[in-house]
């Protein structure tokens, strides 16, 4: 039989709609398909949403669109079967059902260039953008988003930590987000969402793209603002001085932890990884000693989860760093956006903040009700001379509210701990208390000088900071 013959029933048949939508499918992931085909030449695309494209929805819609044509001809001889020619029409130009499906062909084409091309271009560009990740599901990632637009990452987008480049890995952020969307759509997810993220990429994917530990840090000053809760606010300092380290040694924080040759791995007893009853630290020169806690039996983990400690460790919150009340209170007071000259001011706000409400629209209300309520009833005279710093100072009050509560997640104060310091969570004392070593006579320190030396402690004109150069004599 020729060729001619054999597609002239396939031809006269496929002219339905039904067939026809197969064929526009199957041109459209076909086509786009072509377009993308340069960057998997080129190895896997660092735009992980163009793997998704290429490998798992344009795969779909080209098999759905071949099922789709002999599902459409099945059907057409079903209706149409008796008034079917006992002899189809030649493929010849002279042929209208075959001028129409080449018209049909070269108009889908056409058409799958330009709205498909710039379409697949949009939703790419869409997918990757922060307002993608951050506001899509509003509710949900209120919280996380909030506290990014507040980090030193602010400006990272989300999938250059979260996906990253390769198709091992967009395929499983994709299976997860997967989840994520049903969890949304019908009101199954956790609230607040639990942490830490067990499948987030490693920290030398991510946060080593930019941050190396080969690179020395050296010593830096670091300074905390407190305040009082005085009827006058009395503002003091500390002054620390941080032996970040790094380099090629054991130089400082970084050294000892990601040196050369060292190699830390942990067992944690919950899955916050805030219990950890057992360390084995390996130095450079090839030694390894093995830490316990008093309540753990035995040298070796036994059951608890190991993991090999990365940057995530100390760092757990890079770009999503929520605040304990008095640390924030304490940010916007030395920021300036509060009437330090305001009786009680520090006192009356942390009272305000630390107080529950049951939704965002009800602490946006009472918030700075309250705070002129107090002021009203205790310091009418203050009330009437100052009455729109107050309302300044309640708005900034309330920001601190904004940025690290949010009712309808059950994100709380402190709901997720900061493992970077020791002052507002126990952070570096999850390991560094005392504990002995099982054989060699060592200890995991936890002397204040081993990380730092404090220059100053709650002074209110700290001498060292003149000396610095960082205020005026």
């Amino acid at each position: 039989m020729k060729l001619k013959e054999w597609l002239s029933p396939i031809v006269y048949l496929s002219s339905n709609w039904i067939s026809l939508i197969g064929v526009v499918l199957v041109t459209t992931a076909g086509i786009l398909f072509m377009f993308l085909i340069p960057t998997s030449m080129r190895g896997h695309s660092p735009d992980p949403y163009i793997g998704i494209l290429q490998f798992m929805v344009l795969p779909m819609v080209f098999f759905a669109g071949l099922a789709l044509i002999p599902l459409g001809i099945w059907w057409f001889k079903k209706r149409h079967g008796k008034e079917l020619p006992d002899v189809f029409p030649a493929l010849e130009f002279g042929n209208p059902r075959l001028r129409r499906l080449l018209a049909f062909l070269a108009a889908s084409t056409v058409a799958n260039v330009v709205i498909g091309g710039t379409l697949v271009y949009k939703a790419v560009t869409y997918m990757e953008s922060v307002n993608f990740c951050g506001q899509t599901c509003h509710v949900v990632m209120k919280p996380e988003f909030t506290a990014y637009q507040n980090s030193p990452h602010s400006r990272v987008e989300c999938v250059s930590c979260h996906i990253g480049p390769g198709a091992n890995w967009f395929v499983k952020s994709k299976i997860s987000g997967s989840w994520q969307v049903i969890s949304v759509t019908f009101n199954l997810y956790p609230r607040p969402i639990p942490t830490p993220i067990e499948n987030l990429r490693p920290a030398r994917e991510t946060c080593e793209v930019c941050h190396w530990p080969q690179k020395y840090g050296g010593d830096r000053i670091k300074v905390f603002n407190n305040f009082s809760d005085d009827e006058k606010t009395k503002r003091t300092q500390s002054v620390l001085l941080l032996h970040v380290g790094g380099g090629n040694g054991y130089e400082g924080i970084h050294g000892a932890h990601m040196g050369p040759g060292v190699q830390i791995r942990y067992g944690h007893s919950d899955k916050q990884r805030q219990k950890i009853p057992w360390v084995e630290y390996t130095g450079k020169d090839g030694k390894t000693f093995v830490f316990k806690a008093k309540e753990h039996q035995g040298e070796a983990p036994g059951n608890l989860d190991v993991r090999t400690m990365d940057c995530m460790d100390c760092h757990n919150r890079p770009s999503h760093t929520y605040e304990l009340p008095e640390r924030g209170l304490n940010r916007v007071l030395a920021e300036g956006n509060v009437d330090l000259t305001l009786p009680f001011v520090r006192k009356v706000a942390l009272e305000t903040i630390k107080a529950e409400y049951k939704t965002t629209e009800e602490s946006e209300r009472e918030i700075p009700r309250r705070i002129a309520a107090y002021y009203e009833k205790n310091y009418p005279q203050v009330m009437a001379e100052k009455k729109d710093a107050i309302a300044r100072s309640a708005k900034a009050i309330l920001s601190v509210y904004q940025r690290n509560v949010f009712p309808e997640m059950n994100v709380k104060w402190g709901v997720y701990p900061n493992n970077v310091g020791h002052t507002d969570f126990d952070g570096c004392f999850r390991c560094h208390d005392e504990r002995e070593s099982t054989k060699g006579g060592r200890t995991i320190p936890s002397d204040c000088d081993t990380c730092h030396k404090t220059l100053a402690q709650d002074e209110e004109s700290p001498k060292i900071m003149a000396d610095l150069g960082l205020v005026k004599k």
